[in-house]
């Protein structure tokens, strides 16, 4: 306890000397958090913490020096490499998963680091530990993690450490009743505490009680922990805009560091010289980690793309290049969806599918009278009869849960491949998507990974779909740094693209354009168990000589009629159609080939025009080919509106077959 308050007191001495660039505190926190540390397993159990948790960190095993190492973005900080601000807790060797800054997206992982204990190693008593100030279980987040954590039973402890304010916003404007133990009373399964969280006797036994009711198989539990916050929220705040000085008085009175020591004495556990003399030694720990850090050399500015993605499994590479061995009726995309997942889930059994609907039938007792669902839209038919409900299963309407469970399962070795059932309500999702999924390698420093797969179908072309049913939206997650997008145009890349993303070690949003799920132009023979296609690589669907239209997804299609049409009536050129499958990373030595070769180019895409995927792929050829151009570059995409749900509406907005051909007609008589 004290050395984590002495950490706190020198960071903030080289925060002021401008020797270190952040500095939060834990001060006011050490006494629960040392008694959590203590009643659990570093190494064996799990552990999603918070930006306060540095007492608990020490007792976990991060040492004064690594924490330093933090506060200096030291190139050996064993949390993130100086990737991260201070206090964003990681440890592989004591399991602490990489931390990060949105408050509450830790809980939904940590439900679906429990689940991958339970599934990995079903008589494992393996306890995940969740933390966080009272201000975060206002997040939409906890709330779900709570009703997820309920309903399996998981042997989870949400550790809820309660100062009083997050921030400048007192508890009673924060949570109803101003009590979060009280609020979620009616949970069921759930052993609550409400205890004095500067005390560390009754912390400790209130841990001790809630580790018992984890590890035994009766549920999740949550410690409600007063604590207090002597020092301001972190420098950038000054709590005496806030707080009044009476109210700062109380506080100090209740200080664990000053609290414990007194008790220690008072009972004869410590005398006060040998409380002095450790005092002295933590003094002279927290000197010599200062001095040591100070001078361990910062990241290499060369290091900043690594960890980005897997530098052991290369999906782009000539390994995930394998020849079909067609056999069989040609099927659609949704029947070679589904095989796919068939069959990785018998060759991998740490593959999981879950999200909204997925499985045939919750209640099992009924699969032997009904057909079963299998998805809204067919693709996970089936799974759940042939590999049970262990690995085929659904979960509550909550995308940010879905996502979150993923992240944890991921980060623990499964294979999670989930379902966000229509794109257009990924939004929910998108903190769990772009904070943490895509991050977490990167923020890590190769620590931590989680190769998750996140199905999503998207897209219009579907008459009543409107604007919640039918909005396309990649251009946002291509943007993404780590995080792999891909779009399949017909049944055989879809195949091969998926299998690609299961057996990858990335995550990757899996994008399937709902109109081509049952297309019989795109239906293609089985093409074998084994075939797959590298990311990044485009494919020549049409060779040509006097434009390339660089597209994907249902604009392939919609290219081709456009191109037979401006073909038909001029017969003396020709248009080669590049199909890119993968938006992130996209192919841009094919790009590059085909307009060297054919002088004009086209982007064509469905998603809005303004700001869309198209414009990046315009600004790098007129950037990198301005000089073997001989017309501007074209591009086609939506209107910048909502797609509408009247099939006339929709048809105005969505670019069609014959806006396609007028910018081919253009660009070739330019």
């Amino acid at each position: 306890m004290y050395t984590s308050r002495r950490l706190d007191d020198r960071e903030v001495t080289l925060k002021r000397q401008n020797r270190i660039f952040f500095q939060i505190s834990a001060a006011g926190h050490e006494a629960v958090q040392v008694a959590a540390g203590m009643a659990l397993r570093t190494g064996r159990d799990w552990f999603y913490l918070y930006y306060r948790d540095r007492a608990l960190s020490l007792t976990l095993g991060v040492t004064p020096r690594e924490m330093l190492q933090q506060a200096v973005g030291a190139a050996e900080d064993p949390a993130s490499g100086g990737r991260q601000m201070p206090s964003h807790w990681g440890h592989r060797v004591h399991h602490i998963v990489s931390g990060s800054s949105p408050t509450g997206t830790q809980y939904l992982q940590a439900m679906g680091c429990a689940e991958a204990s339970r599934y990995l190693e079903p008589r494992s008593d393996e306890v995940t530990l969740v933390t966080s100030g009272e201000g975060a279980t206002s997040e939409g987040e906890f709330w779900e993690a709570l009703n997820i954590a309920c309903l399996k039973r998981l042997p989870v402890i949400f550790l809820i450490e309660d100062n009083g304010y997050a921030i400048s916003v007192p508890v009673e404007v924060q949570t109803a009743g101003g009590n979060i133990s009280n609020l979620v009373s009616g949970f069921p399964d759930l052993h609550r505490q409400d205890v004095d969280g500067t005390d560390f006797l009754a912390s400790y036994s209130a841990m001790k009680e809630a580790e018992a009711w984890c590890r035994t198989g009766r549920g999740p539990a949550l410690v409600h922990a007063r604590v207090t916050r002597p020092y301001s929220h972190s420098l950038s705040d000054d709590e005496r805009m806030y707080k009044t000085t009476a109210e700062r008085k109380e506080e100090a009175e209740r200080d664990p560091v000053v609290r414990f020591p007194q008790f220690l004495v008072a009972e004869g556990v410590l005398d006060p010289h040998m409380l002095q003399r450790i005092d002295h030694e933590v003094d002279e720990e927290v000197n010599r980690a200062t001095q040591e850090a100070l001078h361990d050399t910062p990241p290499d500015a060369g290091t900043a793309l690594q960890h980005l993605y897997s530098e052991t499994v290369d999906p782009t590479s000539a390994e995930f290049a394998t020849e079909p061995r067609f056999q069989g009726k040609p099927m659609t995309m949704v029947d070679l969806l589904n095989a796919t997942l068939r069959e990785e889930m018998r060759r991998n059994e740490k593959v999981v599918v879950f999200g909204e609907d997925v499985a045939d039938c919750s209640r099992e007792c009924n699969l032997k009278e009904v057909k079963g669902k299998g998805g809204v839209f067919k693709v996970t038919a089936g799974l759940q009869l042939e590999y049970g409900s262990r690995r085929s299963f659904n979960t509550p309407i909550a995308e940010a849960a879905i996502t979150g469970r993923a992240i944890g399962m991921a980060t623990r070795g499964l294979k999670p491949v989930a379902e966000i059932q229509f794109f257009d309500y990924i939004w929910p999702a998108m903190m769990q998507l772009r904070d943490e999924l895509a991050t977490m390698r990167w923020r890590s420093n190769g620590n931590f990974s989680c190769p998750a797969v996140i199905r999503v179908p998207i897209g219009g072309y579907l008459n009543g779909g409107a604007i919640y049913h039918s909005q396309c939206g990649e251009v946002t997650f291509a943007h993404i740094p780590g995080l792999r997008v891909v779009m399949p145009s017909n049944a055989l890349d879809a195949c091969g693209l998926l299998r690609t993303a299961i057996r990858c070690d990335d995550p990757v949003l899996f994008l399937e354009h709902k109109r081509l799920y049952r297309e019989p132009y795109n239906r293609s023979q089985h093409p074998g168990d084994d075939f797959m296609i590298p990311f990044g690589r485009a494919n020549v669907v049409k060779p040509g000589q006097n434009l390339t239209v660089v597209t994907y997804g249902a604009l392939v299609q919609k290219s081709m009629l456009a191109a037979t049409q401006v073909e038909k009536r001029n017969p003396r050129v020709s248009i080669e159609i590049l199909d890119l499958r993968t938006l992130s990373p996209y192919d841009w030595e094919a790009i590059r080939a085909s307009v060297e070769k054919t002088s004009r180019v086209m982007i064509a895409h469905e998603d809005t025009l303004s700001f869309g995927y198209g414009a990046e792929i315009a600004a790098r050829i007129a950037g990198e080919l301005f000089d073997r151009l001989d017309a501007p570059v074209g591009r086609v995409g939506a209107l910048d509106t909502w797609v509408g749900y009247h099939p006339q509406l929709e048809a105005a907005i969505l670019p069609q077959t014959e806006n396609l051909a007028a910018e081919m007609d253009r660009l070739l008589a330019y």
